[in-house]
């Protein structure tokens, strides 16, 4: 049994051998676990409201209490950005589809934010406390070098971006601190 999208349809293939009840409970079945899956891959605003309270609770010990987590289609260079003064987040829906543990860490950091404005050490100790924080920043840069965008330079030990939350965000010669050199996409 399988299943694809072609357009707005569920293409649904069982072998003919089912009889029609079971085809019907099957392609239920299928039907149900690819919403699901696509639930967990585009989460809506309540739910990233939500898992970002979780987040906050397990890696900052809820201190982090954003009044508002949600989308937003007009962030074509940030991951995610956050006010602190009015305690609201936003997620660039270019995260949208990603792995759930990268949005998990836009929203860490984002939540890190409400506690510290700025990128110095005591953020990224923060930012640090989610255990997938390094793998998530590498996804993301791989994601905007394969777009050839350019990438983000605040990394712990970077010197800060002029927009904290730019993925363009990189100056030609910036390093890694493990030496390897970042150069600009383009």
């Amino acid at each position: 049994m399988s299943a694809y999208r072609d357009g707005d349809k569920v293409v649904v293939m069982v072998p003919s051998r089912l009889s029609k009840a079971e085809e019907e409970q099957w392609i239920a079945t299928i039907l149900e676990r690819l919403a699901e899956r696509e639930r967990r891959r585009r989460p809506s605003d309540a739910d990233l409201q939500s898992r970002a309270r979780e987040l906050s609770r397990r890696y900052l010990d809820g201190r982090a209490d954003p009044v508002s987590v949600r989308w937003v289609a007009n962030q074509r260079t940030r991951w995610g950005s956050c006010t602190p003064d009015d305690g609201t987040i936003r997620l660039s829906t270019r995260l949208r589809g990603m792995p759930a543990w990268v949005v998990d860490y836009v929203l860490v950091h984002e939540l890190a934010h409400l506690l510290i404005p700025g990128h110095g050490a005591d953020f990224w100790e923060l930012v640090g406390n989610y255990p997938k924080a390094d793998r998530a920043r590498g996804y993301l840069e791989g994601v905007a070098a394969a777009a050839h965008l350019p990438m983000e330079a605040d990394a712990p030990g970077d010197e800060p971006a002029e927009d904290l939350h730019r993925v363009d965000g990189l100056h030609p010669g910036d390093d890694f601190p493990d030496g390897f050199p970042r150069k600009a996409a383009g």
